[in-house]
Formats: C-alpha cells, structure tokens, sequence
C-alpha cells in the first residue's frame, strides 16, 4: 500500500451501495461487435507511466499478442475507483480493471465485476493469501499483479552504538529492550504511522495481527495487547509523540534522518533503505516468528460486459500481463514481490537482498480476507479511531476498543 495509493476505501463501500444490482447489465465501452477484434479498453493507477514506458509498452505488446489494440487510460487510485463505479452505473465498464486489492470487494459487491468461472482466469498458483483479497463469498473476482507489505527497517550505526544485535529482536520482548538500549545510549527507538486514517490501520495491523487478535473482535484482549504495546512504547520515549500524526511518508522522512534505530515501512522505501545502508528483518509476532502483515498491491478484474464472448480475448490480455517473465519484471519495477513461490523464487534468485521480503508476503494477510468484504472499511476507521485515542492518552487501550467494537457492532447491523 504506496502511501500516494492509500485508498479512501470507507467511503467507497458506501458509494458502492447505490450500484449494487448491476450485474449482468454492464456493455462494451469498445465498441466493437466482433470480440476477436477491434479495441479494448484497460485502466489501471499508474498514471506515472505512459506509453513509452516499460508497462505501457508491455500492455500494448500483450494486446497484440491477444489479436486486439488495448486502449490504456491510467488514474490515481481513488479517481480510478470512482470512476469504476460511476462506469458500472452508466454501462461503460472498461474491458480490464487494475484496482487496489481492497477495491476489489466493493467493486464485486456492487455487480461490476465477473467472477473467474465466468471470465476463465486461472488462479491455482497463486498463494492464497494473496488472492485472499479478490475472494468473497466463495467466489474470486480477479488475480494479483503481486504484493507489497510492511516490515522493519532498522539502522546498523544505531544499534551497534546501543550495543544491539539485530539478530537478538525475535518478538515484542526482545524489541522492547532493544528500544530501551536504544534510548539509554541516546538514540531514538522507533517510528511508524498511527495516524487516523487507513494509513494507521495498515501500520497497526501487523501487531494487532501479530497478537493473534481478530478484525471480527476489536475489544479482545489480544487486541489490548497489541494497543498496549504501541502506547507503552510512546508513553516511554521509545516512540515519537509525532508517529500519531505521522503519515507513512513523515514516518519514513523520520527514519531517513539517522537519528532512529527502527522505521516501520514498506517494500516501497527498500531502494532508499539500501542507499542509506539500512538493513531489513521482518515484524516480529508478540511470541516470534513472522507476524502477518497487510497486502497492498493490485488485481487485474475483468468487468461484466453484454457482449460475454469478449472475455475470452480479455482473459488473454490478463493472462500475459500476470503471468511468468512479464510479472516478474512488472513486479521488480513497481517493488513488490511477486504472488506465487514459483515466480517469488525467480524474483530471489535474481535479488538474495528480496528474502525478508518474501517471507514478509508469506505471512501476509489480506485486510478484505476472511470474507470480510465491504466490512473492512467500516471495521478499519473504528480501528484507527481506537488507536488514535489510546495514542493520545484520551483513552485506554481498553476503552477504545470496547468503544470501537461497539461502533462497529452497531454500523453493520443497520
């Protein structure tokens, strides 16, 4: 989850609502009769990247391969949504949709998109917790471009000044007293994103997670723990006052100062944690081991369309943009790991440097997973509310909880 992709995803599930029903009723932006022929249309969030690019290059190469002309429109991420949803009312859905993974349910709720045994994409080699994100109610409604996700960077010249072994921080004990060295050497601890918004969600989930906490149960008690952990850290000064404002750009700009020993970020920054000569291990869970971390990336969707035989050419186009060498490449370009072990295998034999990354998207969890769906905004805004609460001191970690699950309760049983 790129911080300039971070998704408004609240107040998409509600816009969703006023488009659910459409399935089935969606046509052709194209044009074209003849489904073997002629132009589809692709949009995707990538207007960083035009034509002569490497990935506009490759979604033209594919067309071609396909026996087609792909008419490629790039957005930013919250205008390619609206911009989805308004299409499905007015039944002019492009031919192939690039959205971010949470995206994907509300788009599928709202009857825009095809599923797999509709559209015939081929999902077995990718990892289930990847795909997590595109399945709801049984069915999948699209196939990743790959994933990104959250781990630890840390500082070697701060924690060598600490006398701290990175190889020592293997759960939430070990990198507690790392912090605590850390600060008595006269170093800063850690630094991440708790600000109120999906941002914050994202950053708290691989601790909440890390707890073995449940998004269905904000106010367990491994919840509190988790809550109690990030405001244990800030109430002793292992953590900046600022991480509760602190968007995952300001946390990062934090960490590139050199002041800090941890930086809680994503695979976005590894090229500049590597000119830095910053090194990498991924979040612990409270007892060790990996803890699960959110998935950010995207999923190639296929829109419902009148003219149904199209699907078989647009399934072409999908299949060459998310499939072998093609992936690979687009994967290593944009930072993100790929979404099988097949092709995450290519990525490390390529780059040994990927292996914390690897085994972070191994762990990873889909925030829309669990067949949460459209729920997960409405869950993730009382989540961060609750973390901004405990952060600031207005309330306790249990009380914010209490009080978030009880929102929650409330919101989706109206």
């Amino acid at each position: 989850m790129r911080t300039k992709n971070v998704l408004r995803i609240t107040a998409l599930a509600a816009a969703a609502v006023t488009v659910v029903g459409l399935s089935g009723c969606a046509a052709s932006s194209s044009g074209s009769t003849d489904a073997a022929k002629g132009t589809y249309s692709f949009w995707d969030p990538y207007p960083q990247y035009d034509a002569s690019s490497a990935w506009g290059k490759l979604v033209t190469q594919c067309g071609k391969d396909a026996g087609v002309t792909v008419k490629r429109t790039g957005y930013d991420t919250s205008d390619l949504t609206n911009k989805a949803l308004l299409a499905g009312q007015q039944a002019k859905s492009p031919d192939v949709l690039l959205v971010d993974n949470p995206v994907v349910s509300t788009l599928a709720k709202s009857g825009i998109l095809t599923d797999t045994g509709t559209n015939g994409l081929q999902t077995g080699s990718v990892a289930k917790n990847i795909l997590g994100a595109g399945v709801i109610d049984g069915k999948t409604y699209g196939v990743p471009i790959g994933a990104n996700t959250l781990a630890l960077y840390y500082n070697p010249k701060v924690l060598q000044k600490a006398g701290v072994d990175v190889s020592s921080v293997k759960d939430w004990a070990s990198l507690t007293a790392a912090l605590a060295k850390v600060k008595a050497a006269g170093g800063k601890g850690i630094t991440f994103s708790g600000i109120n918004t999906e941002e914050g969600s994202f950053q708290f989930l691989p601790w909440f997670w890390g707890a073995g906490a449940e998004l269905t149960k904000l106010d367990s008690s491994k919840a509190e723990a988790a809550l109690q952990l990030w405001k244990g850290w800030i109430d002793k000064g292992y953590a900046p006052n600022s991480v509760i404002q602190n968007t995952q750009t300001t946390s990062w700009q934090e960490f590139q100062s050199g002041d800090f020993a941890f930086g809680e970020n994503g695979t976005w920054q590894k090229d500049a944690a590597k000119q830095m000569g910053a090194g990498v291990i991924t979040i612990p869970a409270e007892d060790g081991g990996a803890a699960p971390v959110p998935t950010g990336g995207e999923f190639f969707t296929i829109p419902v369309q009148k003219d149904t035989a199209r699907y078989a050419v647009t399934k072409k186009i999908v299949q060459c943009l998310s499939s072998g060498d093609n992936v690979v490449t687009t994967d290593n370009t944009l930072n993100y790991i790929a979404a099988s072990t097949t092709l995450q295998d290519k990525q490390l034999a390529a780059d040994s440097s990927l292996k914390t990354w690897v085994e972070a998207v191994q762990a990873a969890k889909a925030r829309t997973g669990d067949n949460l769906g459209v729920k997960y905004p409405v869950i993730s805004e009382q989540l961060w509310t609750a973390v901004q609460k405990a952060e600031s001191g207005s309330a306790s970690p249990s009380d914010a909880l209490q009080a978030a699950q009880q929102a929650v309760s409330s919101k989706l049983s109206n």
